[in-house]
């Protein structure tokens, strides 16, 4: 391997894909060993297993390094994607669905600041006419 410019990493062999296949099962095993220490109902909250997370992409990482490839790339990727499914296929996104709050309480929101800014405006107004007294 060499350093091109700005000391970007060039490949100076060929992606070795079969030696990389080959090797990207153990780090997901790795994973699989990690995650059985995680109760299942707790795979959605990424704070749980945040750090064997880590080591896994490390792991694939590494591995596509030695093989000579490029990390990510679409083969790794689709091996990390078979590990999602594996783990994350029930952990969807919960859409907040946002709504107005009671017209009360909005129409309190928007008078406050609207009123509080008449009043600067007078207070200032009243001030400058009156800057004998501030003297």
């Amino acid at each position: 391997m060499t350093l091109g410019f700005a000391g970007a990493r060039q490949q100076s062999e060929l992606c070795n894909e079969s030696l990389m296949l080959e090797k990207l099962p153990a780090c997901g095993k790795s994973f699989e060993e990690m995650m059985k220490r995680v109760d299942s109902k707790k795979w959605c909250n990424l704070t749980e297993f945040i750090m064997y997370y880590d080591n896994f992409t490390q792991c694939t990482e590494r591995e596509a390094n030695n093989a000579s490839c490029f990390w990510p790339n679409p083969l790794a990727e689709g091996f990390i994607t078979g590990i999602h499914k594996q783990f994350f296929s029930n952990c969807t996104s919960e859409k907040v669905h946002w709504e107005d709050p009671p017209d009360e309480i909005l129409i309190t929101l928007i008078l406050i600041p609207v009123l509080l800014t008449c009043a600067m405006i007078t207070l200032v107004v009243w001030c400058s006419k009156r800057s004998d007294i501030l003297v």
